[in-house]
């Protein structure tokens, strides 16, 4: 096993890292996509549910939130083996950011100010149509950012997968790198991907963030 760079093998390679790059990509945006939309659910049933329906929705997410993520992975792994693996990664990523994604929405909604409400309840106008009209527009625009943050986190956490048999960029690497008994070149250019993909997104959501201030 050599230590020194090949160029040729590093082409071998990117194919291969492309493939699992697919993978990567596949379980971040629908992963987000779920966190997105759970999160504002989690989020809004512990502002404004009944308290008997909010505690234990905050308890259940606290859990999920405070448990590491390949624990979470293992266990509906082997408890629902209807699923394939890729079905499960999606849906876990997906669940557990969405507890982190409450508490962002939970901030936002909670620095929206109190006039607002005030104001909405001086115009008799119905409280489905505050949250809707009101409350929401404010709330989301100002944690924006918070949650492309969040994107990125989970982009770099699906190596994660793993252990779930998916082979996502980093396995496909390691993958390589046992069949060739080389492991300095798939593994580097995975972190260059995951660079060149973390990056300028990175980069958007600072210019974003920078915008949504003014």
């Amino acid at each position: 096993m050599s230590a020194h760079w090949s160029w040729d093998r590093a082409f071998e390679a990117l194919p291969v890292l492309l493939e699992g790059f697919k993978i990567t990509l596949i379980a971040t945006v629908l992963g987000f996509l779920i966190s997105v939309v759970l999160g504002l659910v989690i989020a809004l049933i512990r502002q404004a549910a009944p308290r008997w329906v909010s505690v234990p929705v905050r308890a259940v997410s606290e859990f999920i939130r405070l448990t590491p993520l390949v624990v979470q992975l293992l266990f509906v792994y082997y408890t629902f083996t209807g699923l394939s693996p890729l079905q499960i990664g999606v849906a876990v990523l997906g669940i557990h950011y969405s507890t982190y994604m409450a508490e962002v929405y939970r901030a936002g909604i909670e620095a929206v100010p109190v006039g607002q409400w005030e104001a909405a309840r001086a115009l008799s106008i119905a409280p489905t149509r505050t949250w809707r009209a009101i409350i929401l527009p404010q709330a989301i625009r100002r944690v924006v950012p918070a949650l492309g943050n969040y994107a990125v986190s989970m982009f770099k956490d699906t190596p994660f997968l793993f252990a779930i048999t998916v082979v996502e960029m980093v396995t496909a690497a390691q993958q390589f790198g046992a069949r060739h008994f080389q492991y300095l070149e798939p593994l580097t250019l995975a972190g260059v991907i995951f660079l060149l993909a973390s990056y300028p997104t990175s980069l958007l959501i600072r210019r974003l963030e920078r915008r949504l201030a003014r």
